[in-house]
């Protein structure tokens, strides 16, 4: 099947990739979904919304510059590397820790932001901070004094309508697709891989350590670090 797999990535004009947090994990990163202390009493789902944000901006903003704080310690590992050396791939990401850029990937499809991005609520600027911890929670705006918020897309709100457009636009124009250390079932991310099957007859590739039940016509099994150094050399 590698073999097979890496054929298709030889013939291929354009390869596009979406990576998720299995990617991630391989460098250190947690899923944050109440891994220890404090964080045990709430679900990602309760703090990562809007309306959490409206009720204490606070309590979040600490679950964030705890997050902060971990990943500013995690580096790229081997996936991140390879998918940066990749000259044809397009890379879309559903990871907001920076990795990717941290390993050289340029014009990265960040489809549910970046954690490292502070955006203010009063004036919309956006301004990139890798500052871990933040000096003050909330953080504040150096331009208009607003209040800033996490540069991610939480539960309930859309997901960045230009970006998103470049994402469908780059799966519709794939020879192949490769679906990374993600489960991509959960939507809308999950329709990117029929798209390009769809719109591009593209081949669809699964890099995973277990089936995630997409319909791929190559599956290898397993850590993203150790399968793309061969896949895409």
């Amino acid at each position: 099947m590698m073999q097979q797999a890496r054929r298709w990535i030889a013939q291929a004009q354009r390869i596009v990739a979406l990576t998720g947090a299995g990617v991630s994990a391989e460098s250190g990163i947690p899923t944050f979904r109440g891994a220890e202390g404090l964080w045990q009493k709430y679900r990602a789902e309760d703090l990562a919304t809007p309306e959490a944000f409206d009720r204490d901006p606070h309590l979040v903003w600490e679950w964030y510059d705890w997050r902060r704080q971990i990943i500013a310690k995690a580096s790229p590992n081997a996936s991140h590397l390879a998918l940066a050396a990749c000259q044809k791939l397009i890379l879309i990401t559903q990871n907001v820790d920076g990795l990717h850029d941290l390993a050289g990937s340029r014009d990265i499809l960040k489809i549910h932001g970046d954690i490292w991005t502070l955006r203010c609520l009063d004036c919309a600027t956006e301004t990139v901070d890798r500052t871990a911890p933040l000096a003050t929670l909330p953080p504040v705006c150096a331009k208009c004094g607003g209040m800033l918020r996490p540069g991610v897309v939480w539960f309930g709100e859309d997901l960045p309508v230009g970006i998103w457009q470049q994402a469908q636009q780059a799966a519709m124009q794939a020879d192949v697709f490769l679906i990374i250390g993600t489960s991509a079932q959960v939507y809308p991310a999950a329709s990117l891989a029929p798209l390009a099957r769809r719109a591009a007859n593209a081949k669809i590739i699964e890099v995973n350590i277990a089936p995630s039940g997409a319909s791929a016509d190559a599956f290898l099994e397993g850590k993203a670090g150790e399968v793309l150094p061969l896949l895409l050399s």
